[in-house]
This record gives structure tokens, C-alpha cells and sequence, in this order.
């Protein structure tokens, strides 16, 4: 069952976001943080602004779709966050409860692969010296 998924541009409630996937079935609940470092190919990275197109609050729905009906998968949990991140901020959150943790880990592993790959959001990264550079653009 999917709980709390989507695109915000609020910060994203990691605690909310767990808790929402408890499910008395799962012997196994697995999380991912994805977070803004301080570096990037070797340089110093102060912060990063995320810029989604409109359909990617549809497209996150879609690709969570697509794995709730797993095997063995009985909640899910994801946002992506949207707008400027400094260091340390929740980018991407993922919670997934499992009968079994192989499949919690598969899951998550996988959805997060799928998620970078098809959701239309892209990185304006800020860098130390001043400038910046998009990354993650098609």
C-alpha cells in the first residue's frame, strides 16, 4: 500500500514518513536518506536547488506504483523534495516495510534507481567559489 508519496516543497518529515509504513506483517522496514553533501566531482558544493517539471509529483505516483505490488512489500513511503537544500538536507526520502529485509532492501535499492532515472527533477548545484552548474539535466 503506498502511504505518503510525491514532490513537496516543504521539507520532507522523515519521522512522518517511517512511521507511516509500520504495518504489523513486516518483520523488515528499511529507509534511505538521500542528502545534500559538500562536494560533487571534486568540488566544494554549498547547496543545491531541485527544479521539477509539473508532472513529477505524477511520475513519483507512477514508479510507486510499480513496486508496492512486490512480493512481499506491504507499505511505501517517498517524497522529493523541491527547491533550495543546504548541506545536510533530506533530498529524497524512501521507507519501505517488508515481510523479509531482502525484500525491503531490494525494493528500496531499486525504487530509488528508478526514481533518479525517470522522475523529471534536475540540480542546480551552488558552488564554493560563487558559480554553479546543473547536473542531473537531460
Amino acid at each position: 500500500m503506498i502511504r505518503i508519496v510525491g514532490v513537496t516543497s516543504e521539507d520532507v518529515d522523515t519521522d512522518a514518513l517511517l512511521a507511516s509504513v509500520q504495518d504489523d506483517r513486516a518483520g523488515a522496514v528499511v529507509s534511505f536518506a538521500g542528502v545534500v553533501r559538500n562536494h560533487d566531482h571534486g568540488k566544494a558544493v554549498t547547496g543545491i536547488e531541485y527544479v521539477g517539471h509539473p508532472s513529477a509529483d505524477d511520475v513519483m505516483r507512477e514508479v510507486a506504483e510499480e513496486f508496492v505490488g512486490r512480493d512481499g512489500v506491504h507499505a511505501l513511503a517517498a517524497q522529493h523534495r523541491v527547491g533550495y537544500l543546504g548541506i545536510g538536507g533530506v533530498a529524497l526520502f524512501v521507507a519501505v516495510a517488508a515481510s523479509h529485509r531482502v525484500q525491503a532492501f531490494t525494493c528500496a535499492s531499486e525504487f530509488v534507481d528508478t526514481v533518479k532515472e525517470r522522475l523529471p527533477i534536475w540540480k542546480k548545484q551552488f558552488l564554493l567559489d560563487g558559480t554553479h552548474e546543473w547536473s542531473e539535466c537531460p
